[in-house]
């Protein structure tokens, strides 16, 4: 029996994944499961390497439809991305997204209606990349800017303090594991898993706050 599958990416811990699965059924899909990748770039690291992306190529079949919020949520290279689509085209799997409710597939076989798609493919996959290497060059513009004007430059505020850095620290010397240690100070398993394997940057980033 055919399934809906939303594909889900998100590249930062401020990001959520139930978001946007949220969206897909607001916009009126029936989803019947999620795949995820979490804290994955779609610029460097292509769909088929991704662990939730090797899970979506292992089990997307013919008939079944394949959701995502947008195009770059598969990713945000322009060759990943329309080979991704094509690929799965071939499979006869039913690309549909919840922004702007775009559908692609491989059933036409008018060689018209195939350009018009493959076109309009492209012009997504190229709109993708081109929004990342914008947002990429507007936050090095950003810190450039800061220390021309004399500004520390103290990147993001930690999510912890110090005592809960200080009280990580103790749970670790004593062999306390990264789950329990994130459930007894409040903190999220990345944040402990960030102190665990770098106490330095980890004090470092409070210091450049005064915190």
């Amino acid at each position: 029996m055919p399934q809906t599958i939303l594909y889900a990416r998100v590249s930062t811990a401020d990001q959520t994944l139930d978001h946007q699965k949220t969206l897909a059924e607001a916009a009126g899909f029936a989803i019947d499961d999620v795949i995820a990748d979490q804290g994955v770039s779609g610029i460097s690291t292509r769909l088929c390497d991704r662990e939730g992306g090797k899970r979506l190529y292992d089990r997307l079949r013919a008939g079944d439809t394949l959701v995502v919020r947008w195009v770059d949520r598969l990713g945000r290279n322009y060759q990943d991305v329309t080979d991704t689509i094509r690929e799965f085209m071939r499979r006869r799997v039913i690309i549909r997204t919840v922004i702007n409710r775009m559908t692609f597939d491989g059933s036409t076989t008018d060689p018209v209606q195939q350009a018009v798609r493959d076109a309009l493919i492209a012009f997504m996959a190229a709109t993708a990349q081109a929004q990342a290497e914008a947002t990429k060059e507007a936050q090095k513009a950003g810190i450039e800017a800061a220390k021309r004007d004399g500004m520390k430059y103290r990147g993001k505020k930690p999510s912890y303090s110090r005592e809960q850095l200080e009280e990580v620290f103790r749970l670790i010397s004593e062999g306390v594991g990264t789950s329990a240690t994130s459930q007894q100070t409040g903190l999220t398993r990345q944040t402990v898993l960030r102190a665990k394997n770098d106490p330095a940057k980890a004090e470092a980033a409070l210091d450049r706050w005064g915190l």
